[in-house]
């Protein structure tokens, strides 16, 4: 089938430059991050995110900088691409012509938000573009919320902020507001490819993690790692508190690297309080059998 835009990675190389994750895939080709780990991620903080993809050589896959439409919200998906560039009219019709003979609907800021399913976020890059720069207002937030349950990482301004307020759990990063219209001025010209937002590199089928300090995008192959890795600082955490609490420990001891017994007591505690914690049972008894404590 012939690809609508020019910058489309076909299922197949969309395969080789994701090579490292080994699961599932959608029909296009990105990974497909499991419903699970999504819904373990909105618990992970960015900075627990970027210590593991840091440590990893992931240098690049955070931007701050946000204005965050609903204000506390956690923004988490599974990444579907979009670039767009200022509008050359020759390009543009050759644009409108592939779209039309793929079957493509309507202009074509609508064309990958057609393409969207759930537990997807819409990521734009749109140049940061302010003034000119809107491609989305509430109409095109309602029917991308419709498709995927998600918000979206604008790089751009939005318009019709009051309505996009207005749908519950669209949480969404964007540059701005302006009331103009972006649609005269810039022209489509990939989806689910390699983009730039600001100083990150983005993937389709990375894991989006959104939240006040700004936008992270995870490689799918090492969400598991983000989530576990969080999980089990939070869990040291709360144990580490209550053992204070109780005058067990020293604060000297919990903030050093724990000795053997410390680390005893933690996995004992771990299973003494496996029904309590704010961590899935699941995940908590994964965590003991692969602890040697």
């Amino acid at each position: 089938m012939e690809r609508f835009a020019p910058l489309n990675l076909t299922p197949d190389e969309l395969i080789d430059y994701t090579p490292e994750w080994t699961g599932d895939r959608f029909r296009d080709g990105r990974p497909k991050v499991t419903d699970s780990i999504l819904e373990r991620m909105e618990q992970v903080t960015i900075t627990q995110a970027w210590g593991v993809l840091a440590g990893a050589g992931y240098h690049w896959q955070y931007e701050g900088g946000w204005m965050c439409t609903h204000s506390g919200g956690v923004l988490v998906g599974r990444a579907l691409t979009a670039v767009y560039m200022p509008r050359r009219p020759d390009m543009r019709q050759v644009m409108e012509e592939k779209g039309a003979r793929c079957g493509c609907i309507g202009d074509q800021i609508s064309w990958p938000i057609d393409m969207l399913v759930p537990g997807d976020v819409y990521v734009a890059d749109v140049f940061g573009k302010i003034e000119q720069g809107p491609v989305i207002g509430d109409n095109l937030s309602t029917a991308i919320f419709a498709k995927s349950g998600n918000g979206v990482v604008h790089d751009a301004a939005v318009r019709d902020l009051d309505g996009i307020q207005a749908i519950p759990g669209f949480t969404s990063f964007v540059r701005g507001v302006h009331p103009t219209y972006a649609s005269p001025t810039i022209m489509l010209l990939g989806v689910n490819t390699p983009i730039r937002i600001g100083h990150a590199t983005v993937m389709p089928g990375d894991v989006v993690l959104g939240r006040r300090d700004g936008v992270i995008f995870v490689p799918p192959h090492l969400a598991e790692k983000v989530v576990k890795t969080s999980e089990l600082i939070r869990l040291r955490d709360a144990f580490g508190k209550q053992r204070l609490r109780e005058g067990k420990y020293t604060s000297g001891q919990i903030d050093a690297q724990w000795p053997d017994d410390i680390e005893v007591d933690f996995s004992r505690w771990l299973e003494d309080h496996v029904d309590e914690l704010p961590v899935p049972k699941d995940a908590i008894q994964d965590l003991l059998k692969e602890r040697t404590w």
